[in-house]
Order: structure tokens, then sequence, then C-alpha cells
């Protein structure tokens, strides 16, 4: 026994052996906590996985997922330097939307293609070109697991072809067997989803993947089997969640917004919301009322419903928004802690006038008829609406597709992440106005900071966790739900007010002002960013804030990058509700070895026009900081651990050298 070697059998506390003992279970020998040992550390050599960010989808899941097809832009890129010259450029893009769109560009090749064979041949051996790129970065081991089991050993094999002449006949054997077979077309669309997998290591989306847009559900479908991915809840996320967990004020709003933008898709087809009670309500109550106000956004869905049908949304609009306003009210009147009587309304109304009188500023009113409101007791639910609001109610809350995409939400969701050194969370932390971590009080105590968002976290896991019995914790957490929809001190929100009723039913610009937290106003301060970034545990000096929430606009001269390179606001868009305001249709920013880039993207038509006509969404650099050294594993947060896996594996070397700990082979 060497002097060093005995040296540390002392070091060994009861604890260390304990922990050691464990660890031989997994590493029964020298032999095997060696070669893990060797395996690690390889892998701490390799270059850094590619890390995209995103924001803000709202429901726009046919832009959402060709982003994802074409890695941001990264494939048609690596096409473009893999082929160079050598491919036409019309070629290239048929290439690009092959691997985008594999089952739907084959159809339209079979249909086409005078010499089906020959263009298999060409065609697998360009994509097993791609998919050498694209795999060049990661093990063998992991490139193993992404493989569809079917071709696993076909695959493997190809893609580590070395072009020697010795297996030259083999290679070219094993491409011409899948043609002869017949198996051309499920080997090409799993080379192309494989290559979709490798492009993306890890996705990160920086909340509000609901409202808007048609398809959240379709978006969440694609998530829940996405090999790696988080979620930073946004509030309009934290809405659907707080409706799931039976908030009712939740619910009404969730049913409000996607009746103003005709968006009834995601609700009955996508989680199967009975509307049929409201529809015969409002049918009945709001007959004859004129309900202009409240018509449906319907500019990008132009053609999806008729003008009866308008009509009825409307009038559905009109019934679930006055319920929501109501719900509200009780749900203030039940947590005064909120400090949110301002959001109380209706009883500033003078109904004789048709108007309402907001902080001292008459203002008519646009909608003068409400013959649901009592003006003696204007917050108590008529019998009517109260059925419709039980009925929604047990809708969300039995609704097993809604609580499958809320599940997902509280595994891999949370209010921030930290993660090589980026501190990604949605939309602000609460500060005063010097800049230091506001207390938010919480079921008692204060929080602030990052103690603030893990105890928002814990509150949402109870708020949004099925159980049998309403603790006074489970019910301080449903209606808290709401409060992370709307609440000043919020983060995932962070004004004054969310001026929903003064937007819908007058026209004063001043009572519809919603006045931002101090984080905004003190997002160009570099010193308020490091201070942030120091407080989650992020070096400074290298470290990024990632944000969503509010739409950066382009037009209007507004940029990105904010506090001299410290913070990144990715929202540009993605929602067409946006665009028009952005000028862009949202951003990308991706992460890899060699450093950061904050791509732009412009409006992506539709899928049928980019697999018909190969049109991707064009994407630009308006951001680009590069590494002075390429980054690799061991730089990275995962590397971290696996230094310290190392370490272990090393005690536990001596421990089996010492006797400390035995083998077991």
């Amino acid at each position: 026994m060497s002097t060093q070697e005995s040296s540390n059998i002392s070091k060994f506390s009861e604890q260390d052996v304990r922990y050691l003992r464990l660890l031989s279970k997994s590493f029964p020998s020298i032999a095997a906590a060696s070669t893990e040992i060797i395996n690690l550390e390889a892998i701490l050599n390799l270059p850094k996985g590619t890390e995209h960010f995103l924001s803000d989808i709202h429901g726009e899941y046919e832009a959402f997922q060709h982003v994802l097809k074409n890695a941001s832009g990264s494939i048609k890129r690596k096409v473009n330097d893999l082929f160079g010259s050598s491919l036409r450029e019309g070629e290239k893009r048929d290439l690009c939307t092959l691997i985008y769109y594999p089952n739907e560009k084959l159809r339209i090749v079979k249909k086409t293609e005078s010499n089906i064979n020959e263009w298999y041949l060409v065609t697998l051996n360009q994509l097993v070109k791609v998919c050498k790129i694209v795999s060049s970065k990661y093990t063998r081991s992991k490139v193993r697991k992404a493989l569809p089991k079917e071709f696993a050993y076909i695959i493997e094999e190809l893609l580590h072809d070395t072009h020697e002449d010795n297996k030259r006949g083999y290679f070219n054997q094993i491409i011409s067997t899948i043609i002869s077979t017949k198996r051309a077309d499920e080997f090409i669309i799993a080379m192309c989803n494989l290559i979709q997998q490798l492009a993306i290591d890890t996705l990160h989306l920086v909340g509000d993947i609901y409202d808007r847009g048609p398809g959240a559900h379709i978006i969440f479908d694609t998530l829940c089997t996405y090999h790696n991915v988080d979620v930073q809840w946004g509030n309009h996320d934290l809405l659907w969640m707080g409706a799931f967990a039976g908030n009712d004020a939740s619910i009404a709003t969730v049913v409000r917004q996607s009746l103003r933008y005709a968006n009834l898709i995601t609700l009955e087809e996508g989680y199967g919301i009975n509307l049929l009670p409201l529809a015969t309500f409002a049918m009945e109550v709001y007959k004859d009322d004129p309900v202009e106000v409240y018509a449906p956004k319907m500019k990008f869905v132009p053609d999806r419903y008729s003008q009866k049908e308008q009509r009825l949304i409307a009038q559905m609009h009109k019934a679930i928004s006055i319920i929501q306003w109501k719900c509200e009210a009780a749900l203030i009147d039940r947590n005064p802690a909120y400090e949110m009587e301002d959001r109380k309304l209706f009883h500033l109304i003078d109904f004789e006038k048709g108007t309402i009188t907001i902080n001292g500023i008459e203002c008519e009113l646009l909608d003068k008829l409400y013959p649901t409101i009592n003006p003696a007791d204007p917050y108590t639910l008529t019998p009517e609406e109260q059925a419709i609001i039980n009925h929604l109610h047990n809708s969300f809350v039995n609704s097993e597709k809604l609580k499958k995409h809320v599940y997902f939400l509280l595994r891999r969701g949370s209010f921030y992440l930290a993660r090589n050194n980026n501190l990604m969370f949605h939309a602000s932390i609460p500060l005063n106005e010097d800049g230091s971590f506001k207390q938010v009080k919480i079921m008692g105590e204060y929080f602030a900071g990052k103690s603030l968002l893990d105890r928002l976290d814990a509150l949402v896991q109870v708020a949004c966790r099925k159980s049998s019995e309403m603790s006074e914790e489970k019910q301080y957490a449903v209606d808290y739900m709401w409060y992370l929809w709307c609440g000043a001190d919020s983060p995932s929100f962070d004004k004054a007010k969310m001026a929903t009723f003064e937007r819908y039913l007058t026209t004063n610009k001043e009572v519809q002002k919603e006045p931002k937290g101090y984080y905004y106003k003190l997002q160009n301060d570099e010193t308020v960013c490091n201070n942030i970034l120091r407080e989650f545990g992020i070096d400074e000096t290298r470290g990024h804030i990632i944000n969503g929430h509010v739409p950066v606009k382009i037009k209007k001269g507004e940029h990105p990058v904010r506090a001299n390179g410290k913070l990144i606001v990715i929202d540009g868009g993605f929602s067409k509700a946006y665009q028009s305001e952005t000028g862009i249709a949202g951003y990308t920013l991706v992460y890899n070895s060699f450093g950061m880039q904050l791509v732009q993207h412009e409006p992506f038509e539709s899928t049928q026009k980019a697999i018909e006509e190969g049109l991707d969404i064009i994407s630009n650099t308006v951001l680009s900081e590069h590494n002075t050294e390429r980054l690799l594993v061991k730089d990275t947060d995962k590397g971290k651990e696996m230094i310290k896996r190392i370490d272990d594996l090393h005690r536990l070397l001596i421990a089996y050298r010492t006797a400390v700990v035995k083998e077991n082979n």
C-alpha cells in the first residue's frame, strides 16, 4: 500500500464510505470504475451541444414546428456548407425540404421523378453526409440512443464510413440493398427525423406557449415527446395551468381570450371543452345586442367562420367577459392582500348615462347594455352565469388532455432556469426603484429575488397537482394562479394592472395605461443585470439574462440586446397578432460551441407552401457573439457535474485498492 493511499484511508468518513458503497453498485469493480472515468474524460473534450432558445410561441404551431425542423436555419446552412456549388440552389432547397417534411416530400417526388431508384441512391448518400455533420459533436453512445431501432445498425455503420477502399463495396451495397428491398422511403424518413433531432441538443422555451394562435395543444403534443426540452412558465401558461387547477377567474379568462382571437380549436378540439351552454345562454341574453365591441379578431383567420358564426362568437365573448370580471371581483374580495380593489369597476358605472369614472376620469362606455348586472349588487353572478362557470369548471379540471399538458409543464417547467451562464425567465424579477429585490408576501412570509421564484415554483406545484382535499395552502395556491397571470408583483407579469376592461370598453388612453414595474425600466442598467445574475449564482462577466414577454418593436427602433449585452429579449412576434407591431416574426437564440447568435425570422407563410414550393423561413443573424476558444462539454454545467462524478470515481478506485470498499465482480 502506498503512503498516498494509506493517508487517503483516514480521509474517508463514515458518510463517505456509505456513499461509495452505493456508487459501487453501479461500478462494481476497478475495471468498471476505470472504464467510466475514461468515457467521461473523453466526453468532457467534445464540443458543447447546441442550445436553442424560443419564447412567446402563442399557439403558432406551424411556424414553431418549422423552426424545430429547420433548427432555426442551421440545417440549411450546413447543407450549403457541405454541398456548396456542387448542387444547384434548387437541389439544395429540395434536400432541405425533404429533411424537414420527409413524408410529404416523398409523395411529391414519387409523382414527378422518372427514375426513382437513381433518386433514392443520390438522396441517401446526401442524407448520410448531412447526418455525419450534425452527429459529429456527439459520442457514438449518444447518437446510438437517438437512432430509430429499426435501422439503428445500418445507420450507425453508414455514419462511420471512413471512405476506406476495403469497405467501399460494403457501404455501397448497404445503400443498394435498402433500395432493392423497397425500404428506401422508411429509411429516408428515419434519417431525416434523426437529422432534425441531432441538430438541436437542447430546446429552451422561455414562456407563453398558450393563447392567440390556434395550435397550443399541437405544440404540447410535440413537446411531450421531444428529446430534451425545458419551459420557463409565462403568464399565459400559468393562466391555463390555473384553469386546470380550478381557478374560475382563470377559466373565464382562458375562454374569453380564445373567443377574442376566434381560437375555438384549442378549447373544443384540443381539450374537449364544451361551449354549448355558454353559446345557448349568450344567444338568448344578448340576442338583440349589437355586441360590436366584442367582435372577434378575424384578421388572421378571415375564412374560418361565417358572419353568423362571428356574431355568435361575439355574443359568447361578451357573456364570458362579464362572468370573468365578476369572478375576479370575488377572488379579489377573498384575497385583500392582493391590493387589487382597483380592478373592480362595475360599481363605478353610471348605468343611466352609460359612463364610468376611473381615477376621477369620466369615460363614455363603448357598450352600454348590461342585462346581467344588478347595479345594487353588480358583482354577483346570476344563477344562469353561475351554472355556466360551474360547467366550464368541470370541463377544465376533468380534461385528460389538458392534464397531460399541465403535468408536462410541472415536470419540465419552472419560473426560471440557470444553465451554462444563462439565466432564463419569462418576464421579470420584481425590483424596487433602486434596483434592489422587492419583498413579496406569500402566505405571511416575505420573499425576494431567487427565493421568491423558488417559493412560487412550489406554490404552482401545490395548486396544479390533484389532491383529494382542499387545504388552506391548496386554496391559497389555486387563487394565486390568477394573481400570477395579472398581479402587480407577479414575476410573470409585473405591471401595475391589466387594463382589459378599460381597453375593451373605453377609448381613453390614460385609463388604458398599464405602467410597467421597475425591472422593465432598469433593463438597460448593467449593474442591475449583474446583480440579478449574481443572485442566481451566475458569473456576471460571462452571463446573460434571457427574457420574453414584451415584444421587441423593431419597427420603432427597439433592439433585443440591452445592458451592454447582458440582457437579451427574444420575443420578436412569433404570434401573428404581434407581427404588425414588431415588424418580424420571432427570434431564436442559438448557443453552440462557437458562441451565441440571435436569429431573426421573417413571417412563415404555411407548411403547405414550405412543402410544395420549398419556401423556408428566411432567417437573418442580428447578433453574433463568438467565443475566443471553442466551448467544450467540460465548460458547461453538465461538464461540471461530470467532473464531480470523475472525482467520486477516483475516490472509489482508492477505496477498492485499499479495501475500504470491496469489489463485487
